[in-house]
């Protein structure tokens, strides 16, 4: 009788163990939209935006992994008792390390004229799940220029060691170089401040990565309330453009989901392998903010160009980091 006991006991570990090393989509349970993913020391991370209705969205998530799998929730990594100028609309979190710390840039308040306060702040942390805290007390870009609303910001860290951070809705997107302790922005080589970037067809969520010294400028297209957003791609050989429109590389499926985009991307370090983080839309469902976070893996052609890529329910599973 013990050894049959034991026997069950290991065949229900091993069935749990299996079961636990498959992905699935969505990766973590809750309303969750703009996804940041990024590799922080031995853990795969993702910072999304909550989606509650505007007034709501007062405080950001964040999401730890050993393997793309399994999520440990890091609850209100920070809130409006920290962005004391911010009062609904925190969006689409982007971060980075930089000489031993963490910095969070987040959208807030969701400005419609530069008679509102609000736009996109910055925060820091010693560690990935924070507590954060507001680096300058106030919004690092608090106005709109070129017609870009002050959100959806994604922080590029170029070879160089220049930080770029693109941003940018209201179908324009300007990049601007951070200054060396984050807390303001320092001009181009022309003594400008504000380069605007907008390639065809782009709406929203922009993201930027480097792959054999060529720089991929990807977007979202579509309204991110309705079935046919999306994630569009430009290549080019500078992080300033331009940036031509090459095509789609993520949309619905019939089959499993609405509303594809506002995405992001991880590569595998040292390995040519990259996974797209991105939220969509369940089947049938018409609540606005009803978005879920996945994780999907995304390949390249011969030639460097991006293949379409296959939303799924099973997910991915990452390799050790």
């Amino acid at each position: 009788m013990e050894a049959s006991n034991k026997l069950l006991a290991f065949l229900v570990l091993s069935l749990f163990f299996v079961q636990g090393s498959k992905g699935s989509n969505p990766v973590f349970p809750g309303w969750y939209a703009d996804p940041e993913g990024a590799i922080y020391g031995d853990k795969y991370w993702i910072f999304p935006t909550t989606s509650l209705p505007a007034t709501e969205q007062l405080f950001f998530d964040a999401y730890s992994s050993t393997d793309l799998v399994t999520w440990t929730k890091h609850s209100r990594i920070l809130d409006n008792s920290e962005i004391t100028w911010g009062h609904r609309d925190f969006w689409a979190p982007a971060t980075f390390f930089h000489d031993g710390k963490y910095y969070f840039v987040f959208g807030a308040n969701a400005i419609n004229s530069n008679q509102e306060l609000g736009g996109i702040g910055i925060a820091w942390a010693d560690k990935p799940e924070g507590p954060y805290k507001d680096l300058i007390g106030r919004p690092l870009i608090d106005e709109i220029v070129n017609g870009a609303q002050p959100i959806d910001q994604y922080v590029f860290l170029d070879s160089d060691g220049t930080h770029y951070m693109y941003y940018g809705g209201w179908s324009h997107c300007n990049v601007v170089k951070l200054g060396s302790n984050f807390t303001y922005i320092e001009p181009f080589d022309d003594g400008t401040y504000y380069k605007e970037v907008t390639p065809s067809s782009y709406v929203e969520g922009p993201f930027m990565f480097k792959r054999n010294g060529t720089y991929y400028f990807m977007w979202s297209e579509g309204g991110w309330t309705g079935p046919d957003y999306k994630v569009a791609y430009a290549m080019s050989d500078s992080p300033l453009g331009p940036f031509e429109r090459i095509g789609i590389i993520l949309e619905q499926d019939s089959e499993i989901a609405t509303g594809a985009g506002h995405h992001s991307v991880i590569q595998v370090p040292g390995k040519d392998q990259y996974y797209i983080v991105y939220h969509r839309r369940p089947l049938g469902e018409t609540d606005q903010n009803h978005r879920v976070t996945c994780v999907d893996e995304m390949k390249f052609d011969d030639q460097g160009f991006i293949l379409p890529v296959k939303m799924t329910f099973e997910g991915v599973t990452g390799p050790p980091l």
